[in-house]
């Protein structure tokens, strides 16, 4: 009886070990591409995936979108809306999608999805946000609190990824 406890408890110990590993690495299997957003005001962009790699980049934008192309460990290979592309760390990026105004005039953001809707404000093109989803050609945003509507072609960020859950 002592014995089978005894090998019941390492059973245990050795399944709860293993979900520990698991679990991380199921997080990673996501499908790529997919929409991630810049997690902190500074993000180091390197050659390479390691902190070892020079450092080719400073990002100054937290929540600036980034479509994540390409995953080694626990790093990222990401591009952003110039098509940049380089390696972040995982824990510097957010799952949380992001978007930015693209173009070169003004974007108007509507109280509802469609053109018709009264105007709110407009944005200008570089303005980053957060992207809560899309429907019909507008998408549902959030800038510093304020929201409203604004068409899905004025966005880097809106298009729907494989990766995107």
């Amino acid at each position: 009886m002592q014995g089978t406890r005894s090998i019941t408890t390492i059973g245990l110990v050795l399944l709860m070990a293993a979900s520990f590993i698991i679990t991380p690495l199921r997080a990673q299997d996501r499908t790529l591409p997919y929409w991630a957003s810049l997690r902190y005001e500074r993000v180091n962009m390197r050659v390479g995936p390691s902190a070892e790699y020079p450092v080719t980049w400073v990002y100054l934008r937290q929540g600036l979108p980034v479509k994540v192309v390409r995953l080694r460990e626990g790093w990222r290979l990401v591009e952003d809306h110039e098509g940049t592309r380089g390696w972040i760390a995982a824990s510097q990026l957010d799952p949380d999608r992001g978007a930015i105004v693209i173009g070169t005039a003004l974007s108007d953001v509507r109280a509802e999805p469609n053109g018709a809707s009264a105007l709110k404000w407009r944005a200008q093109p570089g303005v980053v946000m957060k992207l809560k989803s899309c429907r019909k050609g507008w998408c549902d945003i959030d800038i510093a609190g304020r929201k409203g509507w604004i068409s899905a072609s004025r966005l880097w960020g809106s298009d729907r990824l494989p990766g995107d859950e």
